[in-house]
């Protein structure tokens, strides 16, 4: 018995104890209920009546006669139980046996010696049971101000950290771990020795070997940067972290570490900081406010017909989730895939897009990073005359006029020196003496909305070709494309910009 407490618990006790008893075996609640089970009674034995029934039966009799064991036969079967080893016996489980008659001799003396070991290893699986009912509460607490966070909620999530620690940072560096199979409880541990406790760590809803830290933006003040030493205490881990960021653009901080990790996977270090800021939202000015704002009025003004449908809040964060993670939107936002794509077509049929466009996914991106943005940030170009929503363009044409007279033309948007600085940057690396092919690849992905069969049909190459120079194009390019949050739609707007340049 001590043996089978030690290596298998109650489970292994109840399956010992009913091949002792040649029957059945159980736990059952003061109220009656069958907590655990093991056994039956052998086919060619005398079938006893409905044992749950009969051990409900016993656990009253035993309450109401105040016994310490009870024992009752029902003709062929005898029903044994012995409460087990509790501080408050009237509420402690029991231990309850079904055996043919005879009674076996020395069984209830068996059963009576079990009931310690039993109780202990009860015990112990209730506390077991209940800690991991609280780490699921907390790490669902985490996710929750993680989601909070990713869609711009910047007070409700620090109302729903506050009874969780640590507090959270401002400003932040996001950091993302891809660890080793089935080691993401152990790697969480060792970030949090690591930062010393300094960071919010969230077991990623969407990647399942993934961890998300909410970093304080400076330094520890002593040791390595925890991104470093994550990467050197465990194997084969893998690392990105994004630049300083403001709490309220965590969305920003978290693609960027998500770029950084792609990386990463083929840095030898194996950990990797973003460096190809800034962001589209932060470039395109007055003009690019107004034209998002033009974009999404009829999906932030929208009313649902009934209660129980999504309100615009609600869509415009499905709309961020499924541009994020694509598929996986239905792991971010806890929905089922039915409902996504109800979610979508809605979304769609709101803004006027066809969404299955990388054009037209590339500007509701745009346009929903532009609304995350503060806007103090999105300000003219040096130089460039504040504009109202009937002022004239430079070269002296009228802009154009939308129905809630305050937009402008996508186009209009990326002409602006300052975006289109901002491509320039996005394709330098494809500049070099290896850029025809790499821009090849790269326009071909895009042309065919970045997937990957057509892709090697237009390139005239087998599907694994195209998928190892998307694979190199990522090196080069230091920012994710086959897996979301992929850099397509940045990349689709910088091409664009290059098309329409003055």
């Amino acid at each position: 018995m001590q043996r089978l407490a030690r290596n298998g618990g109650t489970a292994e006790l109840l399956r010992w104890l009913s091949g002792r008893a040649d029957g059945w075996a159980g736990i059952a609640g003061f109220d009656g209920t069958v907590l655990s089970a093991s056994g039956t009674v052998a086919p060619d034995a005398p079938q006893p009546p409905d044992v749950p029934r009969l051990v409900a039966d016993g656990v009253r009799a035993l309450a109401e006669r105040g016994a310490l064991a009870y024992s009752h036969d029902t003709g062929a079967h005898t029903a044994l139980l012995f409460p087990l080893y509790a501080d408050d016996r009237g509420a402690a489980p029991l231990l309850a046996v079904v055996t043919p008659r005879p009674v076996a001799a020395g069984l209830a003396t068996l059963l009576a010696d079990a009931l310690m070991p039993l109780s202990l290893c009860w015990e112990t699986e209730a506390v077991e049971r209940k800690r991991r009912r609280v780490d699921l509460a907390e790490s669902r607490g985490r996710e929750a101000v993680l989601h909070l966070l990713m869609t711009g909620q910047l007070s409700i999530a620090r109302q729903v950290a506050g009874a969780l620690r640590p507090r959270l940072p401002d400003p932040v560096r996001v950091c993302v771990v891809e660890c080793p199979g089935g080691s993401r409880d152990e790697v969480a541990r060792v970030c949090a020795e690591a930062d010393g406790g300094r960071s919010w760590i969230v077991r990623c809803p969407v990647y399942a070997r993934h961890l998300i830290l909410v970093m304080p933006a400076e330094e520890a003040p002593e040791g390595t940067a925890t991104d470093e030493a994550v990467a050197a205490l465990v194997d084969h881990c893998v690392v990105g972290v994004s630049e300083q960021v403001p709490l309220a653009d965590t969305a920003t901080g978290y693609r960027q570490a998500f770029h950084a990790l792609a990386v990463a996977r083929e840095h030898p270090a194996r950990h990797v900081r973003f460096g190809l800021a800034p962001e589209p939202a932060l470039v395109v000015g007055r003009a690019g406010r107004q034209w998002a704002e033009a974009l999404l009025t009829p999906l932030l003004t929208h009313v649902p017909r009934r209660a129980q449908d999504p309100g615009s809040q609600e869509l415009a964060a499905t709309a961020a989730s499924w541009l994020a993670f694509s598929s996986h939107a239905t792991g971010h936002l806890k929905v089922h895939r039915n409902t996504l794509a109800a979610r979508l077509k809605l979304i769609g049929e709101l803004l006027g897009l066809d969404l299955h466009r990388l054009a037209d996914q590339s500007a509701l991106d745009l346009a929903l990073r532009i609304r995350a943005t503060p806007a103090p940030v999105c300000t003219p170009d040096p130089g460039e005359p504040a504009r109202t929503a009937d002022s004239a363009h430079s070269d002296g044409t009228a802009a154009p006029a939308h129905a809630n007279g305050a937009a402008h033309d996508l186009d209009e948007v990326l002409r602006r020196p300052a975006v289109q600085e901002w491509a320039a940057r996005q394709l330098a690396p494809i500049a070099g003496p290896a850029g025809p092919a790499a821009e090849e690849t790269l326009r071909a992905w895009l042309g065919c909305e970045g997937r990957l069969g057509p892709t090697a049909a237009e390139l005239g190459i087998s599907v694994p070709g195209a998928r190892k120079r998307l694979t190199r194009l990522e090196t080069v390019l230091q920012r994710s494309l086959l897996r979301p949050p992929s850099a397509r739609y940045d990349l689709w707007l910088a091409l664009r910009a290059q098309e329409v340049k003055p």
